[in-house]
């Protein structure tokens, strides 16, 4: 009877979760629906998922566009770099506050999780203003040089809770070998670090790969544009007959890195957060 009601369980759950999955899938499957059909079938009324002949018009003429693809690339760039230095950055942070004992660290620590409080619209005037007093207005050093300063509050923290669980005994062993921090960080704890970092590096990728607001405030030349503004710009090109194949196909062709980074890192972004979380 017991095991009547558990397989009953069972099945109910997964009914639910089917039903969620596909109820959330709805906005990516008519984005795909959508680059595959006509430009009349996207304008005609009523809902039609399934095209009547499917074409991949709209995607040859974003890959003969010279624009869509620099676009891309700049994305593909600016997401490295900006990751690259944020990722190495966070990670001397959190080593810092949880291996190393120094005055006053609980203090800064704080501070530094009060900045998670700061709405981020209201640092947009300011930095801004910054920004164009070095003349770095109109190139990518706005987007990623202040990542190479361990700019996310939250990524710090993750890590430093997963650094925290190391035993400190390993820092103390390398230490009577002749070992400096630096060593110990690279050698020691960056290696067992791999599922906080790989779980941290997945949202940050996702962070900047869609990134729009800061792009479309620095980046003011078609050159330079990423894919996200390059999308945006799409949908005002005409406005009398929206181009919705080009536009949906240009946000597939965005979205699939996404997918991909998702489905091989989802393992261990549960396993990090997991980790992350236990201790203090």
């Amino acid at each position: 009877m017991r095991t009547s009601a558990h397989i009953l369980e069972r099945i109910l759950l997964y009914f639910l979760l089917t039903g969620m999955t596909v109820l959330m899938s709805f906005p990516l499957l008519w984005m795909i629906s959508s680059s595959l059909k006509t430009l009349e079938e996207t304008n005609a009324p009523g809902i039609i998922w399934i095209p009547a002949h499917p074409t991949f018009q709209a995607y040859m003429r974003l890959f003969q566009n010279s624009d869509f693809l620099r676009a891309y690339f700049n994305t593909v760039f600016y997401t490295a770099l900006a990751l690259t230095g944020t990722l190495i950055s966070i990670a001397f942070v959190a080593y810092a506050f949880s291996r190393v004992e120094w005055p006053g660290k609980n203090l800064v620590f704080f501070l530094m999780l009060s900045t998670m409080m700061i709405p981020p619209q209201a640092l947009i005037v300011p930095q801004y203003v910054f920004f164009n007093k070095l003349n770095w207005v109109g190139t990518f050093k706005p987007l990623i040089i202040p990542g190479f300063f361990a700019g996310g509050a939250a990524m710090v923290f993750l890590l430093r809770q997963a650094m925290a669980q190391i035993p400190k005994e390993l820092d103390e062993a390398a230490f009577v070998d002749g070992a400096s921090h630096l060593q110990i960080w690279w050698e020691i704890v960056m290696p067992l670090m791999k599922t906080p970092l790989a779980t941290v590096a997945t949202f940050l990728f996702v962070g900047f790969w869609n990134n729009l607001l800061t792009p479309l405030m620095y980046l003011q030349t078609v050159d330079l544009y990423t894919l996200p503004v390059y999308v945006s710009t799409l949908y005002n090109i005409n406005l009398t007959v929206q181009q919705w194949p080009t536009i949906m196909a240009a946000a597939v062709l965005t979205t699939v890195p996404l997918m991909v980074v998702f489905f091989f890192s989802q393992r261990f972004i549960l396993e990090g957060v997991v980790v992350s979380g236990l201790k203090g």
